[in-house]
């Protein structure tokens, strides 16, 4: 069975979403990434998770008045999308496919927008 592996990211909407990101590096040591994405990596983490501010009017966390969204690392994003629509769950039809891994979301059932990543493949 596909499952969840661990938190991939937590996303947040923000005024100033690089001074936020420089304030959480200055003031809590979390290493800043090129993009400005705050990233937990490397031997003292259980993978990679990713904490980013997001600007204010992103679109990203989908059209409603979400302030966040969870990002799962998942192992086999294709086996639990196929789960999930068989459960009836509401599955955005949009992926995304980077460098870094695979990128699909689904909504649970209060509307949350929740970002499924499945490590470069």
């Amino acid at each position: 069975m596909a499952k969840v592996t661990g938190v991939g990211g937590v996303f947040f909407k923000s005024r100033d979403p690089k001074a936020q990101a420089a304030w959480y590096a200055e003031h809590l040591g979390i290493p800043k990434s090129d993009d400005g994405s705050l990233i937990f990596d490397g031997p003292d983490s259980a993978g990679m998770t990713v904490f980013a501010p997001f600007p204010a009017d992103t679109k990203y966390f989908g059209d409603g008045p979400q302030q966040s969204m969870v990002n799962f690392r998942v192992d086999d994003l294709d086996a639990l999308l196929k789960q999930l629509a068989e459960a009836g769950v509401r599955i955005d039809p949009k992926r995304q496919d980077e460098s870094y891994g695979r990128f699909a979301w689904i909504w649970d059932p209060e509307g949350n927008r929740i970002e499924l990543w499945q490590l470069g493949v």
